[in-house]
């Protein structure tokens, strides 16, 4: 059992059980061991928050922004891939949603007001997404779009800000408000007849305030130290290619071939579990080596190691999802 104080959303403990049980995931320790003797080396640290491509307003307007910005932070792979220009340089993947927003509202769109999110129309949102190709799930990000409006009319008189204010200072519990105010980010699954709980948009919501923000303000948390990493599709590619997580030959072989895997499905959880704790296991080699890094740090460091993986690395799993 993982104290409440260590892991107060439950996080690592849900996906511990998956972990335990799994049978086409696994970790190597020793791989783990050796990753964080290598991090442990590095002296690059997380970047300042990306001014260029995020927007700014007032404070209030900017916790709209950001709430708006990762209701719709999921799911952009696919063949042919959307991408969009601004500023005369093209972006695909997050940073071309961050870009079509700030194109957006750069042009006069209040997407920060939450009566005019809750009425959007399908029309006005293709054109904020406006770009080569079209962004997957366009549908559910519609519908993403219209909850983050009408939850904030509904419960918080129009302003993100109440809900942080509500939080007390708190990144987890500030997660808790949002995954029960807004359906859209309750990241949750089902795995042998028990709930697993990875809460990735949300989690990455309070990591994105901090940035924003600066760790001030509306920003600033006492505890991001108990967020946990963000499951999604680059970070157990780089696990997987470091020899971290472990794959059985037939879900290799899946990701060989390529083919979809259903949200939800055994081998998505597993995946997903396996890579919360790929990274608490470097976490915690790192701190035997006495470097005291927090999980998101590691997300971080992973990433970033993603965008420069060879060829040849095998593909990140394929899922259709709103959770990532």
């Amino acid at each position: 059992m993982i104290q409440q104080h260590i892991d107060p959303l439950g996080v690592l403990e849900t996906t511990r059980r998956v972990v335990d049980q799994a049978v086409l995931v696994r970790i190597d320790r020793d791989a783990a061991a050796r990753v964080a003797k290598l991090l442990a080396a590095e002296t690059a640290t997380p970047p300042g928050w990306n001014r260029d491509l995020h927007w700014e307003g007032t404070p209030e307007q900017t916790a709209n922004y950001l709430l708006l910005l990762d209701a719709l932070n999921f799911c952009f792979w696919g063949e042919p891939r959307w991408r969009v220009t601004y500023r005369g340089t093209r972006y695909d993947g997050y940073w071309a949603l961050a870009a079509a927003l700030k194109r957006a509202l750069e042009a006069g769109l209040p997407l920060y007001d939450a009566a005019y999110l809750a009425g959007l129309d399908a029309a006005r949102l293709q054109q904020v997404f406006q770009g080569e190709h079209t962004i997957p799930l366009f549908d559910a990000r519609l519908d993403n779009t219209r909850e983050v409006g009408r939850v904030l009319i509904e419960r918080y008189g129009g302003q993100f800000a109440r809900a942080i204010e509500a939080a007390g200072g708190s990144a987890t519990r500030l997660v808790e408000i949002v995954v029960s105010s807004f359906p859209s980010f309750r990241d949750t699954a089902s795995y042998k007849g028990a709930e697993v709980r990875f809460y990735k948009r949300a989690q990455i919501l309070a990591s994105d305030l901090a940035g924003a923000f600066g760790g001030t303000g509306l920003g600033r948390f006492n505890d991001l130290n108990r967020i946990t990493a963000f499951a999604d599709y680059k970070v157990p590619q780089v696990l997987h290619a470091l020899g971290i997580l472990i794959y059985a030959p037939a879900l290799g072989a899946v990701l060989d071939q390529q083919r979809e895997i259903p949200a939800g499905s055994p081998e998505e959880v597993e995946i997903r579990a396996a890579t919360i704790w790929g990274v608490e296991e470097i976490r915690r080699q790192l701190a035997s080596l006495g470097h005291h890094w927090d999980a998101y740090r590691v997300d971080w460091a992973l990433w970033e190691m993603g965008q420069h993986l060879p060829s040849g690395v095998r593909p990140y799993h394929r899922t259709r999802t709103i959770a990532y």
